[in-house]
This record gives C-alpha cells, sequence and structure tokens, in this order.
C-alpha cells in the first residue's frame, strides 16, 4: 500500500478561529497552528477583537465546506455547531480546557480533539524550576542587583578581617546558613512524578544530586526514568532534603497536600522551590519559617498575586522571587498547538496497494 500527499481537495478546507481574549493568555499558539498546520492546503486563519462577539459560524464564510476546525477561545454556539455540517475534525479550545459545545459535535460523530495533559508547558517549568533552584543556592539574583549600586560583594574577606572555618573567604561567598554550593551532591526531594517534576527530578539527577520523590499515583516508570528513588511516605521525604520541591498541580485534592508539620519537618537551611501553585502548601507555615531565616525560598508561584510591594517575602537575602512566568515561554505555545495537531488524521490519501 502506497500514499502520497493529499490534493486540496482531499484535505478538504481547514480554518482557524482566534479570539483576542485567547492571544491575552497564549499569545504564539495561532501562530504556531499556521506555522505548523500540514498538507498542501494553507491553513485559513481568522482573528476576533476584543470587542468581537459573533460567533464562530458568523465569522467563517461558508462554514458548511471546513472540513477541519480549530477554535482558539472565540464563541461557539449550538447554531455554530449546526451551521458546521461538514466538519471531520475540530478543536475547540478554551484558554483553560475544552470548549463545553465539543461535546455537540462529539455526538455527532464528529473527531474532536483536546489535551489529555498539561504537558505543553511541562518543559518550561521543570527548566525555570533548575533555575530558580540554581539562584536560590548562590544567590545569584541578588548579587545581581547588590553590585548596582555597591562594591561590598566584591569584597571576600571576612567580617572584621578575621579567617574563619566556614566563613567569608576568597571568593566564597554563599550563605552558610542555607542550602548553597552546587546541585551535586545536594538531597534533592520531589512532591509528584509528573510532567514537571520528572523533568526537574531528570535534571538535577544528571547534575549529580541524591533524589527521592513521592507521588502515590505515579507508575514505577516515571521514577526511574528520572533518575529518582521512590519514596513511599511524604512524611519521611521532608526529613532531610537540602532542596524541597513540591510540584504537583493545584486540584482540590491537592491544596494544602504539604501541610504544616511537614514544613515543620524540613531540615532548617533547606531550600524550598516553587514553581507549579504555592497553595500545595501550608503557605503560613512556609512564610513562618521563611520570615525566620530557617529556610531559603525560590519562587514563581505565591499565595498572593500579585505580591504587594510591601510583602515581607521581597528582598530578604534568602528568597528569589520572580512573578508567576514560569510556563509562558514561546515553545511552550508551540507545544499546545502540537499536542492538538499530532491528534488530526495524517494529511493523506490512500492511492493503492
Amino acid at each position: 500500500m502506497t500514499f502520497e500527499p493529499a490534493t486540496p481537495s482531499d484535505e478538504g478546507r481547514g480554518v482557524l478561529v482566534s479570539h483576542a481574549r485567547f492571544d491575552a493568555d497564549w499569545p504564539w499558539v495561532a501562530e504556531a497552528f499556521r506555522a505548523q498546520w500540514p498538507g498542501s492546503t494553507p491553513l485559513e486563519c481568522l482573528r476576533q477583537d476584543l470587542d468581537d462577539t459573533r460567533a464562530v459560524h458568523e465569522v467563517v464564510k461558508d462554514p458548511g465546506s471546513v472540513r477541519r476546525l480549530v477554535v482558539l477561545g472565540s464563541p461557539v454556539t449550538a447554531e455554530s455547531v449546526a451551521a458546521f455540517t461538514g466538519l471531520a475534525e475540530a478543536a475547540l479550545l478554551g484558554s483553560y480546557g475544552e470548549l463545553p459545545e465539543a461535546e455537540l459535535l462529539r455526538a455527532r460523530g464528529v473527531g474532536v480533539h483536546r489535551h489529555t495533559s498539561e504537558g505543553f508547558w511541562g518543559q518550561s517549568v521543570a527548566e525555570f524550576g533548575l533555575a530558580l533552584t540554581l539562584c536560590g543556592l548562590r544567590r545569584i539574583p541578588q548579587l545581581h542587583h547588590e553590585i548596582l549600586t555597591d562594591l561590598a560583594p566584591w569584597d571576600y574577606r571576612p567580617p572584621g578581617g578575621i579567617p574563619r572555618p566556614g566563613g567569608r573567604g576568597g571568593q566564597y561567598g554563599d550563605d552558610p546558613r542555607f542550602t548553597s554550593g552546587t546541585v551535586a551532591g545536594a538531597r534533592v526531594r520531589i512532591v509528584g512524578a509528573g510532567n514537571i517534576a520528572s523533568r526537574y527530578a531528570s535534571f538535577v539527577s544528571t547534575m549529580g544530586a541524591d533524589v527521592a520523590a513521592w507521588d502515590p499515583f505515579a507508575p514505577e516508570p516515571s521514577f526511574h526514568r528520572a533518575g529518582a528513588r521512590r519514596e513511599l511516605h511524604l512524611e519521611r521525604l521532608v526529613r532531610d532534603a537540602g532542596i524541597f520541591a513540591p510540584m504537583v498541580p493545584l486540584i482540590p485534592s491537592t491544596e494544602g497536600l504539604v501541610t504544616a508539620a511537614h514544613i515543620d519537618a524540613l531540615p532548617k537551611g533547606c531550600l524550598v522551590v516553587l514553581v507549579t501553585r504555592a497553595r500545595i502548601c501550608d503557605m503560613e507555615a512556609l512564610r513562618r519559617r521563611v520570615l525566620a531565616d530557617e529556610l531559603a525560598l525560590a519562587a514563581d508561584v505565591f499565595d498572593i498575586e500579585p505580591l504587594p510591594l510591601t510583602d515581607p517575602l521581597l528582598g530578604r537575602p534568602n528568597v528569589v522571587h520572580t512573578p508567576h512566568n514560569a510556563g509562558r515561554t514561546r515553545q511552550a505555545n508551540e507545544a499546545f498547538a502540537r499536542a492538538i495537531l499530532d491528534q488530526f488524521q495524517p494529511f493523506e490519501v490512500q492511492v493503492g496497494s
């Protein structure tokens, strides 16, 4: 059996309709669909402005001739579903999940595609988590800021000019009160073994860390492929953590998963890395220990967002903070589109056997 590329008439008409509301959350997704669209017939791309409230069937001319449809945040109604009589495949996507009208198309026998996970931003968030870890270990953002206005960070002489074991000297300027130095040899303890956590585990494992992870729902391959030892008890995971990284999504069952007791059991000086959602932890307990200089924190997510300019976490020597932007890289936008496009039937036609 042989296959050849479909002709334009075989492929049918492909249309993408995006709304500015969706672009506000995912600014590169529509372009990624256009650039990655397979086949020889270009994807027709239509965009609605913020004040455009028309339903998708009112935007697309001759909707009955459309064979493949992608909707990104544009309004879809029952009338829209009825108007697209020739659809074979579709994706009706909001910024966070599928539009409810997709079920009407499924009931009609149309192949409707959706994300089966949030893996599209897993790489971006995991890499950001690694960057926060390195910044927390070496105080890179603090030093960057300090040398803009002060020469003191360049002076590695010990306080009072009296050398002390474990004190400042040479080019050693890490804070010995907290986990610092290299990832290699660090005891990294991770909550989760999913798209983000498993990638992060593989990064730090490759760099030489001692990695253990707790996730009662992940299959065994998630651990050994990431180079992590499986820990069966969260209470035991926290006891010897040098770096503690809770990396599960925030859903009702994970809110407050890391309790005050878990936070209080973390060894003094532990670096806590937050890149998924803050409220998977008891933030009152975490704040208490960070503000008491018992823990260091490297966080992209917080219990209050945006952080008020008067928040006591800001500007501390034991805190690295960024404004919740770990996941939205251009590459994550492209992966968002690719995860849907990969589900469309190949744009090929059978021509013989």
